[in-house]
């Protein structure tokens, strides 16, 4: 559930696509930094992403350091250090990823992600004290959605993407004080969230019906059980027009938060990066 969350790289100018980047690689030094090598495999631009969005509300300017990384050593790069947005987006992407795991080894039995997810969990105990709050509300939410999944309940696309999409609020909206601000980011995440789970339940659809496996979209809507290119056709529109609600509604509430930096970024992947993972996906 996660990668989606990216620029759309043609509409971007090259110093905005350079300075995302730096981000990038801002957060897998800061996983090193603060935690180990080792759970820099798990870095995803979502988390890229909730860095960037953070930095934007912040009155301390980036700091930039220019140095090699270990799988480009040959050219230099630039990296976002010796910031708190980054450094809480390190956390996030952990957290998330180690559940993550956990569900898919109790989905799928799979034997990889049982020893990741044991690996994973040893730099639990590095994570700030102050967090800990986050890391038992991620592990409630995946919990509870994965209740919901493994329920007979006939339950709708809205219910059942509720966890995640409250989820994705939370994660974003703790990290600032302020009440009102608070309120902005949850909802932009909240439908952010939404919009990440219904997209990637439509691009694994096709795969989860020929395994005979849980989707979301399959359980909510297919109620005449319709074989795969039947069933997608009769829900392209109706996806597409609630994914469209909901990037439309991240870019609103986007455009409520005081922004100090990023501004062109941000819009870029809320306006053209999540259309164009849509477009990739015919929706």
């Amino acid at each position: 559930m996660f990668g989606y969350v990216t620029p759309c790289k043609p509409e971007l100018k090259i110093k905005d696509y350079e300075k995302f980047k730096a981000y990038y690689c801002g957060l897998c030094l800061s996983i090193k930094k603060n935690y180990g090598n080792l759970p820099r495999l798990v870095l995803n631009y979502d988390m890229t992403f909730l860095a960037v969005l953070l930095d934007s509300i912040s009155d301390k300017k980036c700091e930039v350091h220019l140095g090699r990384c270990i799988t480009h050593p040959m050219r230099k790069k630039h990296f976002i250090i010796s910031n708190a947005a980054v450094d809480y987006a390190a956390f996030c992407n952990i957290s998330l990823a180690y559940y993550k795991l956990l569900d898919d080894v109790e989905d799928e039995k799979n034997k990889t992600s049982k020893i990741k997810s044991i690996l994973l969990k040893s730099y639990f105990n590095k994570f700030p004290k102050n967090l800990k709050d986050n890391t038992d509300y991620i592990k409630n939410n995946l919990l509870e959605l994965s209740k919901l999944e493994k329920s007979d309940l006939k339950l709708s696309i809205d219910e059942l993407s509720h966890p995640f999409a409250d989820l994705t609020g939370f994660i974003i909206s703790r990290y600032s004080d302020d009440k009102n601000l608070r309120n902005v980011l949850y909802n932009l995440g909240y439908n952010l969230g939404k919009w990440i789970y219904i997209i990637d339940a439509y691009d694994d659809l096709e795969k989860d019906m020929k395994k005979n496996k849980f989707n979301a979209l399959n359980i909510s809507m297919n109620d005449d059980h319709l074989p795969y290119k039947e069933f997608s056709s009769n829900i392209k529109s109706k996806v597409s027009f609630i994914l469209g609600l909901c990037g439309k509604s991240c870019l609103d509430y986007l455009n409520k938060l005081p922004m100090k930096t990023n501004v062109a970024i941000l819009h870029n992947i809320l306006q053209y990066g999540l259309l164009s993972k849509m477009e990739n996906l015919n929706l």
